[in-house]
């Protein structure tokens, strides 16, 4: 039996107004990647046959960081969602993407499509994979990822009918006063049946209190029309928390560095304090590297075995050799040689390079030719 095709369409138009910023919101930093590629990293480990981008407010600029630093290898299109509708609308713009010959198709009813907001940078790709597995598993229409949380509002409910089934997903701003009191919610992804979805994009009425036209709607199309809609419970209902403001973009941050240094500190680095260590996710350590409270690392910056590095410490795009330390001190496109000795309150400019066994001392600046 051939093995169904995965497509992907991420959802990254939204202005993002309360980021208060020029920045455009997927572009906003987490551990020293932008938001949207924490993403792109996750649908690169489901090895999907195509990824589209839906883009939007700062398209060009969303387009060159994803052409630019975005994971290896992952075939990505990009639509522009020129007059922004809503979520149901976006999705519909992405499918332009799609062969013409596949939406419709009931030949390709093996097929499948993910869709994730852009502007959710904690979920990982074991959920995805989980939730594409779930899909299959229940030959459904649609599947989706839900939470259950203690306080749902700002949420979607998941509205279920006979049987436990999947009905609907209301918004809260449309709710009524039974379904406002659900506790189970949407997280934005989905898993739709490839050659159901458009028609069923396409059934969409923007007759609602915001004029849009809801992807949360199409939960309902397909379950009035017969066809099966289940759901997957996420785990941690954090993974699929959107950054909407600093606030949030801040609970990301936290979130992402422990994991980070939880995968770090299993691969064998001593993290004398984990909350006070921040480690960015393009930085490289060996087994046996000592980071003190107040470390941090960024950029390409790499660390080899057995240094130690801190406390008080910022390094950016620096290399520190083997059995190094480097104490209280700021570095920039430096490098420091094995076993040698930087600091306290040295500050190596960019092109500094310290020999091997070298010790700088204290206040130590080099001198500029």
């Amino acid at each position: 039996m051939t093995q169904p095709r995965l497509s992907c369409v991420v959802l990254a138009a939204g202005q993002g107004t309360r980021m208060v910023s020029a920045r455009p919101k997927p572009l906003h930093r987490l551990c020293g990647r932008a938001m949207l590629l924490h993403i792109l990293d996750g649908l690169a480990e489901l090895e999907p046959a195509q990824v589209v981008v839906v883009v939007g407010h700062g398209a060009e600029r969303v387009t060159k960081k994803l052409v630019d630093d975005g994971p290896s290898g992952l075939p990505i299109d990009f639509v522009d969602q020129v007059v922004q509708r809503g979520t149901g609308h976006a999705l519909l713009t992405a499918l332009t993407a799609f062969p013409d010959d596949d939406l419709d198709d009931p030949t390709s009813n093996g097929d499948d499509v993910l869709v994730v907001p852009g502007d959710a940078p904690l979920l990982r790709s074991t959920t995805l994979a989980r939730l594409v597995e779930a899909h299959r598993r229940a030959d459904a229409a649609a599947t989706l990822l839900s939470a259950r949380v203690p306080d749902p509002r700002g949420y979607g409910r998941v509205v279920r009918g006979r049987e436990d089934r999947v009905m609907a997903i209301v918004e809260e701003v449309e709710a009524a006063p039974d379904e406002v009191a659900i506790d189970e919610v949407a997280t934005s992804v989905y898993c739709f049946r490839r050659s159901l979805l458009a028609p069923a994009l396409r059934r969409l009425s923007p007759e609602n209190r915001k004029g849009e036209y809801y992807l949360t709607d199409v939960i309902a199309v397909l379950a009035g029309a017969g066809y099966r809609v289940t759901s997957l419970a996420v785990d941690d209902p954090l993974e699929a928390v959107g950054v909407n403001d600093r606030v949030q973009l801040a609970v990301a941050e936290a979130e992402l560095r422990r994991r980070i240094n939880r995968r770090w500190m299993a691969l064998g680095v001593t993290m004398v304090d984990p909350e006070r260590t921040y480690v960015d996710t393009t930085v490289r350590l060996a087994p046996d590297v000592t980071l003190f409270p107040g470390t941090l690392l960024q950029g390409a910056t790499v660390v080899g075995q057995g240094a130690q590095v801190g406390p008080e410490c910022h390094l950016v795009d620096s290399v520190v050799g083997a059995q190094a330390r480097v104490a209280q001190s700021v570095a920039t496109d430096a490098e420091i040689g094995t076993g040698a000795r930087v600091g306290p309150f040295a500050h190596l400019p960019p092109g500094t390079v310290v020999p091997p066994g070298e010790e700088t001392g204290a206040f130590y600046t080099p001198t500029q030719e």
